[in-house]
């Protein structure tokens, strides 16, 4: 967490109109935004920032229905965040600010116009003063300052970055440009430097070789770079795999985003091992469990190091019996994990995924996957009313939380996301008369950092057990500037943060009662429902119980927990996205 590349920014719901538009190409459109709210403006009862946008490839989100009401789709602005509501008509893109002059507030951004959907329907129809709802952009990038050249490639949707880059000159190096593009989005406006170079390939933009051909042809051999590379979400993965696994490339150094999805060609592709059954089916969880194990054997890994395998190389690199590993082929290669056959297998397009996306892969062999197989004891779960996950290991979860770093470190994982939740937080009044503060929960760390950068200045104590204490720790960016503690010491105020999730109703009952002894006054921080814009409300529930036998606790839950441990509930503050802040004061 401490090794965040990028700056957040409150989210504040905007209206503005448009000013005037021009044709960049004959294939690209740029509408010039103007409007009272990319200034400074009173909303929710608080000031919201102005519009700010500080790195070339920012985005903000538009907000569109077809055939809904626009007003029930746009977020709710709150006095520091916003909170999206269900809402089934709304469609949301993402956009690339290609110009924001503060000055005359004037924002620009520019709509590749061939292909179809809501957002290119709109900039091909848009007049002067029409209205646009935007969101953000809610962080910006902060590139590495020790580099010796930057490549920035991709196809016509990666222009507007591309064209904000040289415009701006974040950094001061040879920017070598690499664009797959029609001959109709040529851009002669594009301001290179001496030492630039900019090459034009006119090729298809979801073909994978013509991308990766592109990409291995501009990266230099020598120094210390960055790839900056956007397009078609499937044509980037090897990419990824090239300066991952043959250029060596370091996370910080690249910055690889599918900016769309091609639709299928010709003759569907295999079902992803997570789609869903027919309707008149309920779906095996067969592909899951083989995938899984593909994963956790190393399968999936080694195929992808070696680019084609025979089936008997690879039970000799995997240590798994070709009798075996020939059991596991119809599945793996029925969805799309593998391709080929016993002579040579490779990737398919579904083992392509899980190598280019770490959030996939966590939901066949993380803490999510974990938590799906612990809902195999749902039933019995249900029944005794105790979580899922006991049933299965025994144990409960913050049991294990605490035994584990690898488990609490992945619990943490779900904290990164409150660096746009705790403005909120930072704001309320309380902290000018803190001057001791108890932090607790897996997102403590997240919590501190807040409250550094808001400038509150208390003396922190985190309070947590020794092996979550250790992953915190290695998380802090300044470990040594708060105290680190198994038991809470006197304070005016104990925070907990993302604490109620992985605890029963009977842990969360201790840790309220321990906190009661050392703080009059208690926060928590905690998600009460799902985000609108994540995942589904019934998913959430059911991991819920597999990890706590209790779905997403709500105010009202949170508030029993709280009364029977002795404490009384004064404020409840949103937060966004789910989030709320619980103010607690000892009866």
């Amino acid at each position: 967490m401490a090794q965040r590349g990028f700056t957040t920014h409150p989210l504040v719901v905007r209206r503005l109109t448009v000013l005037r538009t021009r044709e960049v190409t004959s294939r690209m459109r740029r509408i010039t935004l103007t409007g009272d709210d990319l200034r400074p403006f009173d909303r929710s009862g608080a000031r919201q920032p102005g519009f700010a946008s500080s790195a070339f490839d920012d985005h903000v989100k538009l907000v569109f229905t077809e055939g809904g009401d626009l007003a029930a789709a746009l977020p709710v602005q709150l006095p520091h965040g916003i909170e999206w509501p269900p809402c089934p008509d709304r469609i949301a893109r993402d956009y690339t600010p290609r110009r924001f002059d503060p000055d005359s507030g004037e924002l620009d951004l520019d709509f590749v116009v061939h292909g179809h959907g809501p957002a290119v329907t709109w900039a091909q129809n848009a007049v002067p003063g029409d209205v646009l709802h935007i969101v953000g952009p809610k962080s910006s990038t902060v590139l590495p300052g020790d580099l010796d050249w930057i490549v920035l490639a991709g196809d016509e949707t990666a222009l507007p970055a591309i064209g904000r880059f040289l415009d701006e000159r974040p950094i001061d190096v040879p920017a070598r440009i690499a664009l797959i593009a029609d001959p109709g989005a040529v851009q002669d406006e594009l301001v290179l430097r001496e030492g630039d170079t900019i090459r034009w390939v006119h090729a298809d933009p979801a073909d994978p070789s013509a991308v990766e051909a592109l990409i291995r042809d501009v990266v230099p051999d020598t120094g210390n770079g960055y790839v900056w590379c956007a397009g078609e979400s499937r044509s980037l993965i090897p990419v990824r795999r090239f300066l991952k696994r043959e250029r060596g490339l370091p996370k910080s150094h690249v910055n690889v985003t599918g900016y769309w999805h091609a639709e299928a060609r010709g003759q569907a592709s295999p079902a992803p091992a997570d789609a869903p059954a027919a309707p008149s089916a309920v779906a095996s969880p067969l592909p899951w469990l083989v995938t899984r194990a593909a994963l956790t054997m190393g399968v999936v890994d080694t195929v992808a190091d070696a680019g084609t395998i025979g089936l008997a190389a690879l039970a000799a690199k995997t240590g798994v019996p070709a009798d075996r590993l020939r059991l596991m082929l119809d599945p793996l290669l029925g969805h799309g994990v593998l391709a080929g056959g016993e002579d040579g297998l490779g990737l398919g397009p579904f083992g392509e995924r899980l190598i280019d996306d770490e959030h996939l892969r966590e939901e066949f062999e993380g803490h999510h996957a974990d938590l799906l197989l612990a809902l195999t004891e749902l039933a019995p779960a249900l029944t005794a009313d105790i979580p899922a996950w006991q049933v299965r290991t025994g144990g409960t979860l913050r049991a294990r939380a605490e035994e584990d770093a690898e488990t609490y470190a992945e619990l943490m994982e779900s904290a990164e996301s409150l660096a746009f939740n705790l403005g909120g937080l930072c704001a309320d009044p309380l902290w000018g008369q803190v001057r001791r503060a108890i932090v607790t929960g897996p997102g403590s760390v997240a919590v501190v950092e807040a409250l550094t950068e808001a400038g509150h200045t208390p003396a922190i104590t985190v309070v947590e057990a020794d092996v979550p204490s250790t992953v915190l720790r290695a998380a802090c960016a300044d470990p040594g500037a708060v105290v680190w503690a198994a038991s809470p010491p006197p304070a005016d105020v104990a925070v907990a943060v993302l604490a109620l999730g992985h605890r029963t109703d009977g842990e969360i009952a201790d840790l309220l009662t321990e906190l009661r002894s050392a703080a009059p006054l208690a926060v928590l921080v905690d998600s009460s429902r799902p985000d609108a814009l994540g995942p589904g409300a019934a998913e959430t529930a059911l991991l819920g119980l597999a990890a706590t036998s209790r779905p997403p606790r709500d105010g009202r839950a949170v508030a029993r927990l709280a009364t029977a441990a002795g404490w009384r509930v004064e404020a409840v503050r949103p937060l966004g996205w789910g989030v709320e802040a619980t103010t607690l004061r000892a009866e």
